[in-house]
């Protein structure tokens, strides 16, 4: 197992961004990905799915990531959204999901964590149940390891975060 420095969960602007599959991906989302704002009387999920949406497509498209074969749009990366107060599963097709649960979890350690979300018991905070559900993707599979980035909010710009080893 090889451990990479770069981060699978960022901040974009508004956006707390949580890759699985390809860093390639991330990188671009990270540091190309530019949203315009979102009109008013739109929804947030009108807006993910539309504007957002877009400029995802195109990020991907212009740094060569997303490629179009047979006229159908094909990549093999996932990631999760946090934007404001909810929570956006974005899949391989780019469409846009809603749980509702208000967790998710994707990528190799996906079933073990949210197994651990899904707990009946209420541990004291939200961060000691992300925390938890990140030990037990980490114990289960190969493919999952530390150290953990824990976005907790993006207040003024940015990101408040907590480092888990």
């Amino acid at each position: 197992i090889s451990v990479r420095k770069d981060e699978k969960v960022f901040v974009n602007g508004p956006f707390i961004i949580g890759i699985a599959g390809s860093f390639r991906m991330g990188q671009l989302l990270r540091f190309n990905l530019k949203v315009s704002r979102q009109l008013p009387r739109t929804s947030d999920y009108e807006f993910m799915v539309t504007i957002y949406i877009e400029a995802v497509r195109k990020c991907l498209i212009a740094g060569g990531y997303l490629k179009k074969e047979n006229n159908i749009e094909e990549h093999d990366g996932c990631f999760i959204v946090g934007y404001k107060d909810n929570i956006y599963e974005i899949d391989g097709d780019l469409q846009v999901g809603m749980p509702v649960d208000n967790y998710l979890a994707m990528g190799s350690g996906q079933a073990y964590a949210l197994g651990s979300l899904n707990t009946p018991y209420v541990l004291n905070s939200p961060m000691k149940k992300v925390r938890y559900a990140l030990e037990s993707a980490a114990k289960f599979s190969p493919g999952v390891r530390a150290p953990f980035i824990i976005i907790k909010k993006i207040k003024n710009g940015k990101a408040e975060t907590s480092e888990h080893k």
